[in-house]
């Protein structure tokens, strides 16, 4: 992992669950309040995303199953290599009822101002039908696949990790992998009035995350997180 540098200008994530494409609307008012270099999203419509939100570009969408995943990135600072998307390990249940649908997208980027590469993942874990262990597994699977795209070079995954509970068995997981898990400064998934959890944040690779804020909530019941990463 790299250690803190001088560098002024890290470069800003946000993450959005747009639960069922409901928080559309709210993201050209994120993207140009949070002066953001990239826009990774969950559950929105593929058929219904514009080319460009605020001054970011699509990179790419995933378009099997009725929820997808899109990435898009400010041009002017990351210049787009390769992007690609994939299934992950799904759960019985999905696969008797539900339509197959890619869990993870990868852009692999370079940071223009540094010179250095980057692979963003845009993830989003099963619901919660299915359990932690399938969800570890997923986690696993998107790591290995994003570091194969990466080879070496920074990665970060963010989305939605749908992980309620027993957050220890998933720190072992991404220590096995490598990856470090950076959690928001506050909940991000509003189950009720009382519950919140933090199901939204970034795992990484070969780079620092400064910080990870929980955004004021929207129409989704998942707030936006903004990433700030040292590449």
């Amino acid at each position: 992992m790299k250690t803190k540098s001088e560098n002024t200008n890290p470069l800003r994530i946000i993450s959005y669950n747009l639960k069922y494409h409901r928080a559309k609307g709210e993201l050209v008012g994120l993207v140009n309040a949070y002066n953001a270099d990239m826009l990774c999203i969950q559950e929105c419509y593929a058929d219904q995303l514009p080319d460009h939100i605020g001054n970011l570009v699509l990179a790419d969408k995933t378009n099997t199953g009725t929820l997808n995943l899109a990435i898009y990135c400010r041009e002017e600072r990351l210049e787009i290599i390769d992007t690609s998307s994939y299934m992950l390990k799904d759960s019985v249940l999905e696969r008797l009822y539900m339509p197959q649908m890619e869990r993870l997208l990868v852009t692999k980027m370079r940071d223009r101002l540094s010179g250095h590469d980057l692979s963003i993942g845009s993830f989003h874990a099963t619901h919660h039908i299915a359990s932690n262990y399938l969800r570890r597994l997923q986690i696993r699977g998107a790591h290995s696949l994003l570091s194969e795209l990466s080879q070496n070079s920074a990665a970060i995954m963010v989305g939605d990790y749908n992980y309620m509970m027993f957050k220890k068995s998933l720190k072992i997981c991404l220590e096995e992998t490598g990856y470090e898990m950076s959690l928001s400064d506050r909940p991000t998934y509003y189950m009720n009035k009382y519950l919140r959890m933090h199901f939204d944040f970034a795992t990484s690779i070969n780079t620092h995350i400064e910080r990870v804020r929980t955004l004021p909530k929207g129409l989704s019941d998942h707030a936006p997180i903004l990433v700030q990463a040292v590449i």
